[in-house]
Protein backbone atom coordinates (compact mmCIF):
# COMPACT_ATOMS: atom_id res chain seq x y z
CA UNK A 1 0.00 0.00 0.00
CA UNK A 2 1.25 3.43 -0.90
CA UNK A 3 2.10 5.72 2.01
CA UNK A 4 1.45 9.00 0.25
CA UNK A 5 -0.66 11.59 2.06
CA UNK A 6 -3.17 13.83 0.34
CA UNK A 7 -2.27 17.50 0.02
CA UNK A 8 -5.10 19.90 -0.70
CA UNK A 9 -4.71 23.24 -2.45
CA UNK A 10 -5.81 24.70 0.87
CA UNK A 11 -2.97 22.95 2.67
CA UNK A 12 -0.55 24.92 0.51
CA UNK A 13 -2.44 28.21 0.28
CA UNK A 14 -2.99 29.03 3.95
CA UNK A 15 -3.86 32.36 5.56
CA UNK A 16 -1.40 33.29 8.28
CA UNK A 17 0.75 35.95 9.85
CA UNK A 18 4.35 36.62 8.79
CA UNK A 19 7.24 36.61 8.63
CA UNK A 20 7.72 32.81 8.34
CA UNK A 21 5.40 29.88 7.75
CA UNK A 22 7.69 27.46 9.59
CA UNK A 23 9.00 29.79 12.32
CA UNK A 24 5.93 31.97 12.95
CA UNK A 25 2.73 30.37 11.64
CA UNK A 26 3.79 26.84 12.63
CA UNK A 27 4.53 27.61 16.32
CA UNK A 28 1.30 29.65 16.50
CA UNK A 29 -0.66 26.63 15.24
CA UNK A 30 1.26 24.33 17.58
CA UNK A 31 0.21 26.42 20.60
CA UNK A 32 -3.41 26.17 19.48
CA UNK A 33 -3.13 22.41 19.05
CA UNK A 34 -1.58 22.02 22.51
CA UNK A 35 -4.48 23.88 24.11
CA UNK A 36 -6.89 21.61 22.24
CA UNK A 37 -4.96 18.61 23.59
CA UNK A 38 -5.20 19.89 27.16
CA UNK A 39 -8.95 20.32 26.78
CA UNK A 40 -9.49 16.91 25.20
CA UNK A 41 -7.60 15.31 28.11
CA UNK A 42 -9.54 17.47 30.62
CA UNK A 43 -6.33 19.08 31.93
CA UNK A 44 -6.88 22.65 30.74
CA UNK A 45 -8.63 23.77 33.95
CA UNK A 46 -5.83 22.27 36.05
CA UNK A 47 -2.97 24.24 34.46
CA UNK A 48 -1.06 26.38 36.96
CA UNK A 49 2.14 27.22 35.05
CA UNK A 50 3.38 26.68 31.52
CA UNK A 51 6.80 26.65 29.88
CA UNK A 52 7.75 26.48 26.20
CA UNK A 53 11.03 25.08 24.86
CA UNK A 54 12.06 26.04 21.32
CA UNK A 55 14.69 23.82 19.73
CA UNK A 56 17.12 23.92 16.84
CA UNK A 57 16.17 26.21 13.98
CA UNK A 58 13.20 27.65 15.89
CA UNK A 59 15.66 28.74 18.54
CA UNK A 60 18.53 29.92 16.33
CA UNK A 61 16.39 32.30 14.25
CA UNK A 62 13.40 32.53 16.57
CA UNK A 63 13.83 36.13 17.62
CA UNK A 64 14.09 37.38 14.06
CA UNK A 65 11.05 35.40 13.00
CA UNK A 66 8.99 36.38 16.08
CA UNK A 67 8.62 32.73 17.09
CA UNK A 68 8.15 33.65 20.75
CA UNK A 69 5.53 36.29 19.91
CA UNK A 70 3.61 33.89 17.65
CA UNK A 71 3.67 31.22 20.37
CA UNK A 72 2.25 33.65 22.93
CA UNK A 73 -0.51 34.75 20.54
CA UNK A 74 -1.47 31.11 20.07
CA UNK A 75 -1.50 30.55 23.83
CA UNK A 76 -3.73 33.61 24.22
CA UNK A 77 -6.27 31.93 21.95
CA UNK A 78 -5.89 34.17 18.93
CA UNK A 79 -6.18 32.66 15.46
CA UNK A 80 -3.84 33.88 12.68
CA UNK A 81 -6.69 33.82 10.15
CA UNK A 82 -9.14 35.97 12.09
CA UNK A 83 -7.10 37.97 14.61
CA UNK A 84 -7.27 41.76 14.36
CA UNK A 85 -3.63 42.49 13.51
CA UNK A 86 -4.03 46.01 14.92
CA UNK A 87 -4.13 44.65 18.49
CA UNK A 88 -1.10 42.36 18.12
CA UNK A 89 1.40 44.76 19.72
CA UNK A 90 -0.90 45.68 22.58
CA UNK A 91 -1.60 42.03 23.39
CA UNK A 92 2.11 41.22 23.62
CA UNK A 93 2.83 44.42 25.57
CA UNK A 94 0.14 43.50 28.10
CA UNK A 95 1.74 40.11 28.76
CA UNK A 96 5.20 41.69 29.11
CA UNK A 97 4.02 44.43 31.47
CA UNK A 98 1.71 42.37 33.70
CA UNK A 99 3.64 39.10 33.74
CA UNK A 100 0.33 37.32 33.25
CA UNK A 101 -1.27 35.46 30.35
CA UNK A 102 -4.96 34.77 29.70
CA UNK A 103 -4.64 31.19 28.47
CA UNK A 104 -6.94 30.69 25.49
CA UNK A 105 -8.75 33.84 26.61
CA UNK A 106 -10.20 31.88 29.55
CA UNK A 107 -7.78 31.35 32.44
CA UNK A 108 -5.22 33.83 33.76
CA UNK A 109 -1.85 32.43 34.82
CA UNK A 110 1.57 33.87 35.64
CA UNK A 111 3.74 34.05 32.55
CA UNK A 112 6.94 35.82 31.56
CA UNK A 113 7.87 35.75 27.88
CA UNK A 114 11.57 36.11 28.73
CA UNK A 115 11.56 33.36 31.39
CA UNK A 116 8.84 30.93 30.28
CA UNK A 117 9.92 30.65 26.64
CA UNK A 118 13.38 29.13 26.38
CA UNK A 119 15.55 29.14 23.25
CA UNK A 120 17.49 25.85 23.18
CA UNK A 121 20.30 25.56 20.65
CA UNK A 122 20.18 21.76 20.50
CA UNK A 123 18.09 19.96 17.87
CA UNK A 124 15.41 17.36 18.51
CA UNK A 125 15.88 14.15 16.52
CA UNK A 126 12.62 14.12 14.55
CA UNK A 127 12.89 17.54 12.83
CA UNK A 128 15.00 20.75 13.09
CA UNK A 129 11.93 22.87 13.94
CA UNK A 130 10.87 21.28 17.23
CA UNK A 131 9.11 22.74 20.25
CA UNK A 132 7.83 21.31 23.53
CA UNK A 133 5.01 22.69 25.68
CA UNK A 134 5.11 21.83 29.38
CA UNK A 135 2.48 22.45 32.03
CA UNK A 136 2.48 22.16 35.82
CA UNK A 137 -0.97 21.22 37.12
CA UNK A 138 -2.65 22.07 40.43
CA UNK A 139 -2.34 18.45 41.58
CA UNK A 140 1.49 18.69 41.29
CA UNK A 141 1.47 16.55 38.18
CA UNK A 142 3.12 17.60 34.94
CA UNK A 143 2.22 17.16 31.28
CA UNK A 144 4.13 17.91 28.10
CA UNK A 145 3.70 17.64 24.35
CA UNK A 146 6.11 18.18 21.44
CA UNK A 147 5.30 19.50 17.97
CA UNK A 148 7.30 19.99 14.81
CA UNK A 149 6.84 22.79 12.30
CA UNK A 150 7.82 21.13 9.03
CA UNK A 151 7.31 24.11 6.71
CA UNK A 152 4.47 25.86 4.93
CA UNK A 153 2.55 26.17 8.20
CA UNK A 154 2.29 22.37 8.57
CA UNK A 155 2.56 21.17 12.18
CA UNK A 156 2.95 17.48 13.07
CA UNK A 157 3.67 15.28 16.05
CA UNK A 158 6.22 12.49 15.99
CA UNK A 159 3.56 9.79 16.08
CA UNK A 160 1.68 11.40 13.12
CA UNK A 161 -1.83 10.29 14.20
CA UNK A 162 -3.44 12.21 11.33
CA UNK A 163 -1.22 10.59 8.72
CA UNK A 164 -3.47 7.54 8.22
CA UNK A 165 -6.47 9.78 7.53
CA UNK A 166 -4.51 11.75 4.94
CA UNK A 167 -3.32 8.52 3.35
CA UNK A 168 -6.93 7.32 3.12
CA UNK A 169 -7.96 10.64 1.54
CA UNK A 170 -5.18 10.20 -1.02
CA UNK A 171 -6.52 6.75 -1.93
CA UNK A 172 -9.97 8.28 -2.44
CA UNK A 173 -8.71 10.93 -4.86
CA UNK A 174 -10.14 10.29 -8.33
CA UNK A 175 -6.63 11.07 -9.59
CA UNK A 176 -4.03 9.92 -7.03
CA UNK A 177 -0.84 11.53 -8.33
CA UNK A 178 2.68 11.11 -6.98
CA UNK A 179 4.72 12.29 -9.97
CA UNK A 180 4.48 14.98 -12.63
CA UNK A 181 4.53 12.27 -15.29
CA UNK A 182 1.39 10.75 -13.76
CA UNK A 183 -0.29 14.14 -13.80
CA UNK A 184 0.50 14.57 -17.50
CA UNK A 185 -0.78 11.06 -18.21
CA UNK A 186 -4.09 11.80 -16.51
CA UNK A 187 -4.41 15.08 -18.45
CA UNK A 188 -3.97 13.24 -21.76
CA UNK A 189 -6.20 10.32 -20.82
CA UNK A 190 -9.06 12.46 -19.45
CA UNK A 191 -8.51 15.35 -21.90
CA UNK A 192 -8.42 17.74 -18.95
CA UNK A 193 -6.18 20.63 -17.95
CA UNK A 194 -4.04 20.48 -14.80
CA UNK A 195 -6.47 22.78 -12.99
CA UNK A 196 -9.42 20.53 -13.90
CA UNK A 197 -7.60 17.47 -12.57
CA UNK A 198 -6.78 19.28 -9.31
CA UNK A 199 -10.37 20.49 -8.98
CA UNK A 200 -11.71 16.94 -9.26
CA UNK A 201 -9.39 15.88 -6.41
CA UNK A 202 -10.52 18.83 -4.27
CA UNK A 203 -14.16 17.82 -4.84
CA UNK A 204 -13.46 14.55 -3.02
CA UNK A 205 -12.62 16.63 0.09
CA UNK A 206 -15.22 19.45 0.02
CA UNK A 207 -18.17 20.86 -1.92
CA UNK A 208 -17.94 23.37 -4.77
CA UNK A 209 -19.45 26.00 -2.46
CA UNK A 210 -16.75 25.37 0.15
CA UNK A 211 -14.02 25.48 -2.50
CA UNK A 212 -15.30 28.80 -3.86
CA UNK A 213 -15.66 30.29 -0.36
CA UNK A 214 -12.13 29.24 0.61
CA UNK A 215 -10.66 30.70 -2.58
CA UNK A 216 -12.58 33.93 -2.07
CA UNK A 217 -11.11 34.25 1.43
CA UNK A 218 -7.61 33.53 0.10
CA UNK A 219 -7.91 36.11 -2.68
CA UNK A 220 -9.30 38.73 -0.29
CA UNK A 221 -6.27 38.29 2.00
CA UNK A 222 -3.89 38.44 -0.97
CA UNK A 223 -5.53 41.62 -2.28
CA UNK A 224 -5.60 43.23 1.16
CA UNK A 225 -1.91 42.46 1.79
CA UNK A 226 -0.96 44.07 -1.54
CA UNK A 227 -3.11 47.11 -0.82
CA UNK A 228 -1.72 47.56 2.70
CA UNK A 229 1.86 47.12 1.50
CA UNK A 230 1.41 49.68 -1.29
CA UNK A 231 -0.10 52.22 1.10
CA UNK A 232 2.20 51.89 4.13
CA UNK A 233 5.37 53.98 4.32
CA UNK A 234 8.20 54.11 6.86
CA UNK A 235 10.61 51.41 7.99
CA UNK A 236 10.16 47.72 8.65
CA UNK A 237 10.27 46.46 12.26
CA UNK A 238 13.30 44.57 13.51
CA UNK A 239 15.81 47.28 14.34
CA UNK A 240 17.71 47.31 11.01
CA UNK A 241 15.87 50.44 9.78
CA UNK A 242 15.02 48.88 6.42
CA UNK A 243 12.97 51.38 4.45
CA UNK A 244 9.72 50.19 2.89
CA UNK A 245 9.99 50.44 -0.89
CA UNK A 246 6.53 49.47 -2.19
CA UNK A 247 4.90 52.74 -1.06
CA UNK A 248 7.02 55.07 -3.19
CA UNK A 249 7.14 52.61 -6.10
CA UNK A 250 3.35 52.46 -6.10
CA UNK A 251 3.02 56.24 -5.92
CA UNK A 252 5.17 56.62 -9.03
CA UNK A 253 3.21 53.99 -10.94
CA UNK A 254 -0.35 55.01 -9.95
CA UNK A 255 0.31 58.71 -10.55
CA UNK A 256 -2.72 60.98 -10.12
CA UNK A 257 -5.31 58.23 -10.66
CA UNK A 258 -7.93 58.50 -7.90
CA UNK A 259 -9.62 55.74 -5.90
CA UNK A 260 -11.14 55.42 -2.43
CA UNK A 261 -10.55 51.87 -1.20
CA UNK A 262 -9.27 48.42 -2.11
CA UNK A 263 -12.33 47.70 -4.29
CA UNK A 264 -11.65 50.79 -6.42
CA UNK A 265 -7.94 50.05 -6.61
CA UNK A 266 -8.00 47.45 -9.40
CA UNK A 267 -10.12 49.61 -11.78
CA UNK A 268 -7.82 52.55 -10.94
CA UNK A 269 -4.72 50.57 -11.92
CA UNK A 270 -6.42 49.59 -15.19
CA UNK A 271 -6.88 53.27 -15.99
CA UNK A 272 -3.16 53.98 -15.83
CA UNK A 273 -1.08 53.82 -19.00
CA UNK A 274 0.97 50.65 -18.69
CA UNK A 275 3.77 50.40 -21.20
CA UNK A 276 5.96 47.36 -21.67
CA UNK A 277 8.78 48.66 -19.48
CA UNK A 278 6.34 49.36 -16.63
CA UNK A 279 4.87 45.87 -16.46
CA UNK A 280 7.80 44.43 -14.52
CA UNK A 281 7.71 47.44 -12.19
CA UNK A 282 4.05 46.81 -11.39
CA UNK A 283 4.57 43.08 -10.79
CA UNK A 284 7.60 43.84 -8.62
CA UNK A 285 5.60 46.41 -6.67
CA UNK A 286 2.79 43.91 -6.01
CA UNK A 287 5.21 41.20 -4.82
CA UNK A 288 7.30 43.60 -2.74
CA UNK A 289 4.22 45.01 -1.01
CA UNK A 290 3.27 41.54 0.25
CA UNK A 291 6.87 40.82 1.29
CA UNK A 292 6.86 43.97 3.42
CA UNK A 293 3.52 43.14 5.02
CA UNK A 294 4.86 39.67 5.74
CA UNK A 295 8.04 41.07 7.29
CA UNK A 296 6.01 43.29 9.64
CA UNK A 297 3.89 40.48 11.16
CA UNK A 298 1.04 41.23 8.77
CA UNK A 299 -1.52 38.77 7.40
CA UNK A 300 -0.56 37.03 4.14
CA UNK A 301 -1.20 33.77 2.29
CA UNK A 302 1.48 31.10 2.15
CA UNK A 303 2.26 30.26 -1.48
CA UNK A 304 3.39 27.64 -0.48
CA UNK A 305 5.54 29.41 2.15
CA UNK A 306 5.56 32.91 3.61
CA UNK A 307 8.87 33.44 1.84
CA UNK A 308 7.14 33.17 -1.52
CA UNK A 309 3.89 34.79 -0.40
CA UNK A 310 4.28 37.72 -2.80
CA UNK A 311 4.69 35.75 -6.01
CA UNK A 312 1.21 34.29 -6.56
CA UNK A 313 -0.76 37.47 -5.72
CA UNK A 314 1.62 39.49 -7.92
CA UNK A 315 0.96 37.22 -10.91
CA UNK A 316 -2.79 37.26 -10.27
CA UNK A 317 -2.79 41.06 -10.07
CA UNK A 318 -0.85 41.20 -13.35
CA UNK A 319 -3.53 39.00 -14.93
CA UNK A 320 -6.37 41.12 -13.50
CA UNK A 321 -4.94 44.58 -13.94
CA UNK A 322 -2.41 44.55 -16.73
CA UNK A 323 -4.06 41.87 -18.87
CA UNK A 324 -7.50 43.24 -17.87
CA UNK A 325 -9.13 39.89 -17.14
Amino acid sequence: MRKIECISVFDMLKVGVGPSSSHTLGPWRAAQRWIAELKSKERFDQVEKIHVDLYGSLSLTGKGHATDIATVLGLLGHDPVTMDIEILDSEISNVRETGRLLLNGEREIEFSIAENIKFNRKFLEFHPNGMTFRACLFNAKKTSSSFYSIGGGFVVKKERKNASKKMKNFQNFPFSIEKATELLAFCKKENKTISEIVLENERSLRTDEEIDANFKQIWNVMLESMYIGCHTEGTLPGGLNVKRRAFEMHQRLIGDTSYTDVEDWIPAIRQTEVKFRQILKWVTCFALSVNEVNASLGRVVTAPTNGSAGTVPAVLMYYLCIENH
